[in-house]
């Protein structure tokens, strides 16, 4: 049974354009106007599938997600230059931090410097201080630090933003960032992430634990970070806490305990 996330209907695909989110943030849909399965970032690059009225069918290039996204939410493609790099920063309107904001951008978001000066780039969508971004090539090298950025988002089904995210949008903003291919959904994860290992083997940084439908992220032996609904947001929990409370909350046991490789930068 082919997979819609991945491979969506053959007689639905009739284009193959390359495009790129021009918004800060848009809604990946099952449907056109219907329910959200992921997001996907300003510059996030894509191909155009199909167009139906007033929204496209595209595949991320990033994960090869399908779904439906707003038309107007599309530009052409670009070459990013630089990457957001704190949970949430702010577009300005003039290289001036009293100038009013234009926007709000989300860690991950991808832009194209038009100009550049000591303190701010300039991009299609305003002006951002530099402190709020790196070179797109640069990479971190610690998923669960990267993780930690995130702490205290509100968890939001299906978000992969810092303004509301869920567990596998967390995983997989951690993982991108320091250059790990990483699906968008907690089940695709589970597949093709990290090396498994065995029942009651010993944790580690970075490690992954999975439920059904969920994952976590270790940060040392004995804590664990996660966006969940128990705590409505990214949130630190002890290891053996999170076991009981998802067991007891009717979550299940632990699935599978995955390792990451991880290159030291």
């Amino acid at each position: 049974m082919t997979d819609p996330r991945t491979r969506p209907d053959p007689a639905l695909v009739r284009l193959d354009e390359p495009a790129a989110v021009a918004v800060p943030l848009t809604d990946l849909l099952r449907s056109p106007g219907g329910l959200r399965d992921r997001q996907l970032l300003m510059g996030a690059p894509v191909r155009i599938l199909n167009r139906i009225k007033d929204h496209a069918l595209v595949r991320s290039e990033t994960d090869g997600y399908c779904g439906y996204v707003p038309t107007r939410s599309l530009g052409p493609a670009v070459q990013p230059t630089h990457q957001v790099t704190l949970r949430t920063a702010h577009a300005y309107s003039a290289a001036d931090i009293k100038s009013p904001e234009r926007c709000s951008l989300s860690f991950g978001a991808r832009l194209t410097a038009l100009s550049e000066t000591a303190t701010f780039i300039e991009t299609a969508a305003g002006f951002v201080p530099r402190q709020q971004v790196h070179r797109a090539d640069v990479l971190a090298d610690d998923p669960s630090a990267v993780a930690a950025l995130f702490l205290g988002t509100p968890y939001l089904w299906g978000g992969n933003s810092g303004f509301g995210i869920d567990c596998s949008g967390l995983v997989q903003a951690a993982c991108l960032a320091c250059g790990i291919p990483c699906p968008g959904d907690s089940d695709q994860q589970k597949r093709d992430l990290g090396t498994p290992l065995p029942a009651g083997a010993a944790v580690r940084r970075n490690d992954l634990l999975f439920w059904k439908g969920h994952v976590a992220l270790v940060t040392d032996d004995t804590t664990l970070i996660h966006a969940n609904a128990g705590h409505m947001a990214v949130a630190f929990e002890p290891i053996e806490e999170a076991i009981i409370r998802i067991e007891t909350q009717g979550g299940g046991a632990v699935t599978a305990h995955k390792r990451l490789s991880v290159q030291p930068g």
